[in-house]
């Protein structure tokens, strides 16, 4: 029995080392110290090897080290150890330094730290102090704009993206913007963010959590360097100490940064002249072209509809649409402009239309000759032509012309109607028809509807005034459903108020009084953890449920005297919302 267990655990103990990946990291205690400052230096692995080689330590002097330390332990079944080699170092002189890497072999395999870069400055007053909430702010915050593409051609799209990178050692409880970019010589679009997403990253190297605070696509509209003002915003940190309050929770201290992403320049090429088509009008990307006649055989007087399309990713709102020209025998009207286009963060994409409406006047054959629409596309770095088909369209009843062959489109072009002449009318939608026969009102439906529907609605007036009275005698009920109404109207304020610690938790705390009021028939003077505890038991509430309130009453005292993040909130508002739901679902009122 027992070689059975020692086989288990020996077992248990290797797939605990399988299970883990191995890592070997290096990290300092500050990567900016003055010249009569120390840095502390770590090399962690997370299992045991051997032939451990530390970097020469250039620049720096060795005060202490190599120091050896080694911690283990077993969680839920899963063996957790780490082995640590520690040195004291004192720079040599001011400048920027890098501490090379350290190699050590863990089961066969060689791994080494990543480089670190150390800045040494002048000696500082007090070398001693311990970093304040500030300066530990600066080191631990970056704001970040991210351009997709600092050198694109004119009118090409350009997107911009402002991560703010946190990192683990604290926590940002609110910012707000102090300065928005205004994005001159450019047309610009923000994307809507709905939600902010926490999401795990690097920067310059080091582990860092950042959110996509905005989005922004921009269309340079003049060439040459253009800069990108910055983002400015002001943010409340949250940066832990070394105290501890009266629960034995680490105390925080807030420090207010105001932090910028910087100003960016982008580089703005100009469109090539070398194989410029004429006609171009500025369109950027890549799109499709066609015009499309509603139909192809109609008579003089009717009308057609002729669509010039074009549809794609580009530019779309900073072009115009190559125009239709059609013989003098036909009637053209003023276009009629469609957009259908999105704008996302990588452009605008969608389709464009220009809705010609067309009236032949004769019999006979016309043509809506070909029409060229050209775009220059910044991938292929060159221009193309999209030429459209011809299309006949035959006009096989009316008057005459002189001539009935094909129209040539040499003739004078057709001057384009207005729209507001007269002498071309749609069909009327609404004519506003009235009957020939009129029916008079007295002895008609609506006459007796009238007449007995006041009769008909005395029964139901007589109940709701009987319920009514009923409702009001109740007191009881009524203390319940309004101290129900006010639960419910405080619970959405502290919904409201997520972010906001003192708001949220008083609007919290006050919604399950409210609650209880409405449910157990408790009075305020009465409230006690164990009077709530004894009469939900009473009223054979589970045990987990009874649990799970009385913690949430215990967030709503603590959050007084502790910090606490956004996502605790919403943890505790979560966690309420479901207990009410079980204690409605159980209690029988």
């Amino acid at each position: 029995m027992k070689r059975h267990i020692i086989y288990i655990f020996l077992i248990i103990t290797t797939l605990g080392y399988a299970q883990d990946e191995v890592t070997f990291e290096a990290k300092v205690s500050k990567e900016q110290l003055g010249l009569n400052e120390r840095l502390r230096i770590d090399f962690e692995m997370n299992k045991d090897g051997d032939n451990f080689v530390p970097p020469n330590f250039e620049n720096f002097r060795v005060l202490m080290g190599p120091s050896q330390s080694v911690s283990q332990s077993w969680i839920n079944g899963k063996r957790s150890f780490s082995k640590t080699y520690s040195y004291i170092l004192a720079p040599k002189k001011k400048g920027t330094f890098t501490i090379k890497q350290a190699v050590i072999e863990i089961d066969s395999q060689t791994y080494k730290t990543v480089p670190i870069t150390i800045q040494v400055t002048a000696a500082v007053d007090n070398p001693n102090a311990p970093k304040g909430a500030d300066d530990i702010a600066d080191e631990n915050l970056h704001l970040v704009a991210e351009i997709s593409n600092p050198n694109p051609y004119l009118n090409e799209a350009v997107s911009i993206l402002y991560k703010l990178y946190v990192s683990p050692k604290i926590s940002v409880s609110d910012f707000r913007p102090i300065d928005n970019p205004t994005y001159n010589n450019f047309w610009s679009q923000n994307m809507e963010i709905k939600r902010w997403k926490v999401e795990n990253g690097t920067y310059k190297g080091k582990a860092y959590r950042y959110v996509i605070l905005k989005k922004v696509v921009v269309y340079p509209q003049k060439t040459g360097a253009l800069e990108i003002e910055p983002l400015t915003l002001d943010v409340t940190v949250d940066v832990p100490t070394n105290k501890q309050d009266i629960f034995g929770g680490r105390v925080y201290k807030q420090a207010h940064k105001t932090i910028a992403a910087g100003s960016r320049t982008i580089r703005v090429k100009p469109l090539p002249d070398n194989g410029k088509p004429e006609g171009f009008t500025g369109a950027v990307g890549s799109f499709d072209f066609n015009v499309v006649p509603s139909k192809t055989d109609l008579k003089a007087g009717e009308s057609l509809e002729a669509k010039i399309e074009v549809s794609g990713k580009g530019n779309l709102k900073l072009f115009d649409l190559p125009k239709l020209k059609l013989p003098s025998s036909v009637e053209v009207y003023e276009p009629e402009f469609k957009s259908n286009v999105s704008t996302n963060i990588s452009g605008m994409q969608g389709k464009i239309t220009d809705d010609y409406t067309v009236v032949p006047q004769y019999k006979g054959k016309f043509q809506i000759p070909t029409i060229s629409f050209s775009y220059f596309d910044p991938k292929l770095e060159r221009y193309k032509t999209l030429t459209s088909p011809e299309h006949i369209i035959n006009v096989y009843e009316g008057p005459t012309s002189d001539d009935d062959a094909i129209t040539e489109n040499n003739q004078p072009e057709k001057q384009v109607v207005n729209s507001l002449d007269s002498s071309f009318k749609f069909l009327k939608l609404t004519p506003n028809l009235q009957p020939i026969e009129n029916q008079t009102f007295f002895g008609s439906k609506a006459f007796y509807i009238l007449f007995f529907g006041p009769l008909l609605l005395i029964p139901l007036f007589i109940i709701i005034g009987k319920k009514k009275k009923a409702l009001e005698a109740d007191i009881e009920g009524t203390k319940r459903r309004k101290a129900n109404k006010l639960a419910k109207k405080y619970l959405s304020e502290a919904k409201k108020n997520l972010g906001d610690k003192e708001s949220f938790y008083e609007a919290m705390e006050r919604a399950l009084h409210n609650y209880l009021k409405a449910q157990l028939k408790i009075e305020t003077s009465d409230f006690s953890k164990e009077k709530i505890t004894d009469l939900l038991r009473t009223n054979k509430v589970d045990e987990t449920v009874i649990t799970s309130f009385i913690s949430i009453l215990n967030s709503c005292e603590l959050a007084r005297y502790t910090p606490t993040s956004v996502v605790t909130m919403q943890q505790d508002y979560d966690k309420a919302a479901n207990t009410i739901s079980l204690i409605d679902k159980q209690v029988k009122v």
